[in-house]
């Protein structure tokens, strides 16, 4: 209410405010100050014959001359923030001839009187100073519009979508902003009338002609959405609305998100990420907090996506050290100083090293001793990996049988592998590897299940899809190419993934390595896949920006070793239900250990001597559903068959 009587105070102000106003309000004020003067008079004089028809009369008389002598002088269209002495002089001319004037038809009126010394000079001081000070408030008034209207300005109006505890609880965290400026809320619905909550509007809209009326007479900027699931919900309506007619899109973190004990105020844009096309996995983490709690943890990529995550969750439950493990210096430097200055009075070990090299992998067991390990070091990218097998080889299988066989040498709890969709059936090097890493875990864990093997260590694996935001992933780089202009560059129009958050797939480690008895591969529902190209058409539209007019789309091919669709990682096929509804365990050919040893050993010692085809020939051996799809290597499938 206060803004809209600012706003129409400024536009009054620019259109109308102009010299005939300031005229009236000149001669208003010159006879204010006779009316003074004529007041001091009966005061000091108690017998002069100012009596009330005479004082009407005489303001009458005032007002005429005043408004002679101002149109005379031009003083009306004098401003005091450009007034030179010489205007200033005007002014005091303006006052002198005013009570002179006065003063002469008063004696020609009433004949002489004492009283006429004071009418003239209190008439002068006072016209003097009423003259001065209306421009002082006229200019003070007026910057304090301007300066308001300015400030709302850059400001921006938003509609709060919805109307429950959460929306209506974002008035009092928003009311000192100096950035957002609530005009009403905004509830998809049809009630047939309008409300008022906490003096807002609340507005019901079932078209986008409805929300678009809405917007122009709220003169709305942005809407503003309290939780994900309500933006999510949206999406295909309110959201589209919004897209469509360029009004910008918030969310609110909760206010129970915490850092360093203060609720996290900071309004963001939506981005992709909060339009995850199905409802987010829930896990309970008091019992997860509980298994971690007063624990030695190692988390090798620590500076990865999923690693980085990983350490941030764990750091909030109360364990007693945490190791950082990664080759990556720069990344693993930010990661250090962002973990130490949010958690200062925790043990945080940043340790460079590589889990191709033993001995830098048994430092660090022998010096720490982990209890619980997270293995999310690995090479991911598809295309990458499909040029360089041995280096795939390596890492994902030699590293991660040298982290289980440490785990199990030094007496680890548990060992919590991450793995990937793409080890499901893989059509490429990558998702191989991923496998045959799973395999060698699982082998190893079934081996001390049996007691073949003395040790404690229990491996737990973890598969899921593509995570919305990780390095590498399409979400960074469609966001690169969207800022550049695009254009964007999609492999195939039908090309769908299956796609889960960062914080999703940290959960689902975490939780896994609570319920796991061992030896299990954990996957979990990750609802509808979702094509690419809508991925990208959604973000070119969240950035403002039209498809295919503002901002093009080219299809560059699928790359080699990419699949069209990926697997489905959970049905009542390929899995076995967990007491998450969500949550599964995957269906998968056991190996025995002696032989997984022997085919990892020579795996790692073809892909030293880089032996391409004799490395791969054998890969295809071991996992008779790999596949090769777009690849050079396809033509060992046709040996093979």
């Amino acid at each position: 209410m206060v803004s809209k009587i600012y706003q129409v105070l400024h536009q009054y102000a620019k259109k109308y405010v102009n010299t005939r106003i300031v005229f009236v309000f000149d001669v208003l004020m010159s006879v204010l100050a006779t009316f003074l003067s004529v007041l001091l008079v009966k005061i000091l004089f108690i017998n002069d014959i100012f009596s009330t028809s005479v004082v009407l009369i005489w303001l009458s008389i005032s007002s005429v001359v005043s408004a002679v002598l101002i149109w005379l002088l031009k003083t009306y269209r004098i401003i005091i923030r450009h007034m030179s002495l010489i205007e200033f002089s005007y002014f005091v001319l303006l006052s002198f001839l005013k009570s002179v004037a006065l003063a002469f038809i008063f004696i020609w009126l009433y004949g002489y009187s004492i009283g006429i010394y004071v009418l003239l000079v209190s008439d002068f001081f006072l016209s003097f100073g009423a003259f001065f000070t209306l421009r002082v408030m006229m200019l003070v008034g007026y910057d304090l519009v301007k300066s308001k209207v300015n400030e709302k300005k850059n400001s921006q109006n938003i509609l709060v979508y919805g109307v429950g505890l959460n929306s209506v609880s974002l008035i009092p965290r928003l009311k000192e902003s100096q950035h957002y400026h609530i005009v009403g809320f905004l509830q998809y619905g049809n009630i047939g009338v309008s409300h008022v909550i906490s003096d807002l509007k609340a507005f019901y809209v079932t078209s986008e002609s409805e929300f678009k009326k809405i917007i122009k007479d709220t003169n709305a900027d942005a809407l503003l959405f309290a939780t994900d699931e309500d933006a999510r919900l949206e999406k295909e309506r309110i959201i589209r609305y919004a897209i469509s007619c360029g009004v910008k899109l918030f969310f609110a973190p909760p206010i129970d998100e915490m850092v360093d004990g203060k609720p996290i105020q900071k309004i963001r844009n939506i981005e992709i990420e909060d339009l995850l096309m199905r409802p987010e996995i829930k896990i309970s983490m008091d019992e997860i907090m509980e298994n971690f709690r007063n624990k030695t943890i190692l988390v090798t990529g620590a500076a990865g996506s999923i690693g980085s995550e990983l350490c941030r969750q764990l750091l909030t439950f109360g364990i007693e050290k945490l190791i950082l493990f990664d080759n990556a210096e720069t990344p693993m430097h930010y990661l250090r100083l962002e973990l130490e200055e949010k958690y200062p009075d925790m043990q945080i070990i940043p340790v460079i090293g590589d889990v191709r090299l033993l001995p830098r992998l048994d430092y660090v067991f022998k010096t720490w001793r982990p209890q619980v390990v997270f293995h999310a070091a690995a090479y991911k990218h598809v295309p990458l990996m499909e040029e360089n097998p041995c280096e795939a080889v390596l890492v994902n299988v030699a590293g991660s049988r040298n982290v289980a066989d440490k785990c199990l040498e030094y007496g680890a709890e548990m060992m919590v592998m991450v793995s990937t969709d793409k080890a499901v059936n893989p059509t490429n090097i990558m998702g191989c590897t991923k496998r045959l890493a799973e395999i060698y875990e699982q082998s190893l864990g079934l081996a001390i299940e049996s007691g073949r093997i003395s040790g404690k260590t229990k491996f737990v694996t973890t598969r899921f899809g593509n995570v919305l935001g990780s390095n590498g992933s399409v979400i960074p780089r469609f966001r690169e190419q969207i800022a550049k202009g695009g254009p964007v560059t999609v492999t195939h129009p039908e090309i769908t993934r299956f796609f889960m958050t960062i914080p999703e797939a940290c959960r689902l480690v975490m939780e896994a390595a609570t319920m796991s008895a061992g030896n299990q591969i954990f996957v979990f529902d990750m609802g509808e896949s979702v094509k690419i190209d809508d991925l990208a058409r959604r973000m070119i539209q969240l950035a403002g920006f039209t498809p295919d007019d503002d901002i093009k789309i080219e299809y560059t091919g699928l790359r080699p070793g990419e699949k069209l669709y990926e697997e489905v990682l959970a049905n009542t096929e390929n899995t076995l239900p967990t007491n998450h509804t969500r949550i599964r365990i995957a269906k998968v050919r056991e190996y025995d250990y002696a032989e997984a040893k022997d085919m990892v050993g020579e795996l790692e010692r073809l892909s030293r001597i880089v032996d391409i085809p004799s490395m791969v020939r054998l890969m295809k051996q071991i996992v008779p559903e790999f596949i090769s799809n777009n690849s050079r290597y396809q033509e060992y499938d046709k040996i093979k068959q």
